[in-house]
């Protein structure tokens, strides 16, 4: 097929050609399957569906290199199930899948989704392709060595750096070729089992050390004037735009003609958002070549800035909060932008993320022997409608999961009710917020579910001792019914009210603690009264147990 033969542009060639020609071939090239994971509303929310089924991506991303050897794996699957993971995020270098222009090695992938199987592990696999972390380091060696062909991005004094320049037509045929080609691959061999149930496209993009690329192409795109269907999307969404893009596009008139700098400043403002606008429509090409092969859900990570830093001193153009519109409207095929989140404060990003025309998914946060990863795990699925969480190393803890393993196991318990509960009122997440500069608001959170208002404080109210430890308490509420709640996580302290219309005082009927068997079943432990639940004044969960109470309230005066 001429999938797998080496093909170069006609000149003129642009990035919405090169897809639209992959995209011809792969539809007459793979078979058609009946089912394929989605994406799907349920009320307020967004999840992804399996096996005609939502679920819940309970994850942990692999280190770099891990999936590179099915030796090194070999000992790490099972150990990653047992962390009570039923996903995993893993690499798949365009190195290891065409070592030569045009021939296609799938053997490491087919080991991969092998094993996954045989431990009843969902993928979701991270495609390196032309960038990861910024750089181009996993291309084949033919990429690399082929300058002329593959064009490096480059400095302003003309240096060249190892970023393949977004303006090089052949490069974008080959990565999208040879990423539809493992889409077309995936189909062929998983379409009917769903193993691998997501798909990212490049990891972390963005530019460095500069704001945007030099190089001849680039310096003379950049003197065109800005594209008529990122003014138009400004136009369209102009009430609804992220606070920096209305402000720097309001700012100088919120015109809708004219150069990169005359709409959005000089210096690295509109250096920036021109590199944005140029690697969405680089992803957009790759997602909808691959999609035409194998629909799988498709997103965008990204590497976030620190306060303080210019473009370039962090990736510049990626994904960013401040650039979420440029994506939207460079990337429509991209189903969702997903945060890499190594800084405290992981509340307040999470929270930028999560939008009406953005399903929030963390492919990473933090390493996974962070000790506030867990309660962030419930922060994200229980407050923010998360459809899937991971920590990045999973190999390296899956000897001593610790506070992580028994996370995750309440999690996997609570997958149906969550499930059931995302988009309504119905679930709350709590976590103490924490700054960027690690400081942290201890003060109780409020929320009111039901005929209830509840007052979540994190640590013990008899006893207060705010630590750094309590940056990892949290957890989450979910109502089940007129007066009954299952109240999971560790460090938290619940007390209760009235709310709305009748008596004021609310009280625990009846308060126990337990585990969901595996069909569903709840396995009632030990009933919680006395001491345990403070003579009937608060629900405790305590630090370094996370747990589950089944709660059923009154009300009275």
């Amino acid at each position: 097929m001429s999938l797998l033969r080496r093909g170069r542009p006609n000149k003129g060639t642009d990035v919405k050609h090169i897809a639209a020609s992959l995209a011809a071939t792969l539809l007459i090239a793979t078979p058609a399957f009946a089912q394929m994971p989605r994406l799907e509303r349920q009320g307020e929310a967004t999840q992804l569906v399996v096996g005609g089924k939502p679920m819940l991506l309970i994850a942990g991303e692999l280190s770099n290199s891990a999936a590179s050897s099915a030796t090194y794996m070999a000992p790490h699957w099972a150990k990653l199930r047992a962390m009570n993971l039923n996903t995993v995020l893993a690499p798949v270098s365009w190195e290891l899948i065409e070592p030569i222009e045009g021939r296609f090695d799938w053997s490491s992938l087919d080991s991969m989704i092998r094993e996954a199987r045989a431990n009843d592990l969902k993928l979701v696999l991270l495609w390196f392709g032309a960038y990861k972390n910024s750089m181009s380091t996993y291309v084949p060696g033919w990429v690399k060595r082929d300058q002329a062909r593959f064009p490096r991005a480059g400095l302003p004094n003309g240096q060249s750096v190892e970023i393949l320049s977004t303006f090089g037509e052949e490069m974008i045929r080959a990565d999208a070729r040879a990423y539809a080609a493992m889409l077309a691959h995936l189909k062929a061999i998983d379409g009917d089992r769903n193993t691998v149930v997501m798909v990212q496209v490049e990891n972390e993009i963005g530019m460095l050390p500069v704001a945007r690329d030099y190089s001849p192409a680039a310096n003379a795109a950049f003197a065109q004037p800005v594209p008529a269907e990122l003014t138009s999307y400004l136009v369209q969404h102009r009430d609804a735009l992220v606070p920096e893009m209305k402000a720097m596009w309001l700012e100088r008139g919120a015109r809708t003609q004219g150069s990169w700098t005359e709409l959005f400043g000089d210096g690295d403002a509109a250096a920036e958002v021109f590199t944005a606008w140029h690697y969405a429509r680089f992803a957009d090409a790759l997602a909808r070549a691959g999609k035409a092969a194998y629909a799988l859900p498709m997103y965008v990570n990204v590497a976030l800035n620190r306060p303080g830093r210019a473009p370039g001193q962090y990736p510049s153009g990626g994904p960013l909060p401040h650039l979420i519109d440029v994506w939207k409207a460079g990337a429509p095929s991209i189903d969702l932008l997903a945060p890499d989140i190594y800084f405290s404060n992981f509340t307040q990003i999470v929270d930028r993320y999560h939008r009406p025309d953005n399903p929030l998914f963390v492919p990473e946060a933090h390493n996974a022997d962070n000790p506030v990863v867990p309660a962030n795990a419930f922060y994200a699925f229980g407050e923010r409608d998360a459809i899937g969480f991971g920590p990045f190393s999973i190999d390296s803890v899956d000897d001593a999961p610790g506070q992580l393993g028994a996370a995750y196991g309440v999690l996997r318990q609570l997958q149906p009710h969550i499930l059931q509960a995302q988009g309504s009122d119905r679930i709350a997440g709590f976590k103490p917020r924490q700054r960027y500069d690690d400081s942290l608001d201890y003060e109780p959170q409020v929320r009111r579910m039901g005929n209830y208002r509840f007052t979540v404080a994190f640590a013990d109210i008899e006893r207060p001792a705010m630590t750094p430890e309590t940056a990892g308490y949290g957890g989450m509420v979910i109502q089940t019914g007129a007066d009954e709640y299952l109240i999971a996580g560790q460090g938290i302290t619940v007390t209760f009210a009235g709310a709305g219309e009748g008596p004021s005082l609310a009280g625990i009927e009846r308060a126990e603690e337990g585990t969901f068997a595996s069909d569903g079943r709840w396995v009632a432990g030990r009933l919680l009264n006395g001491d345990q639940t403070h003579q009937g004044r608060h629900i405790r969960l305590p630090a370094g147990e996370w747990g589950i109470q089944k709660v059923r309230l009154y009300r009275y005066r």
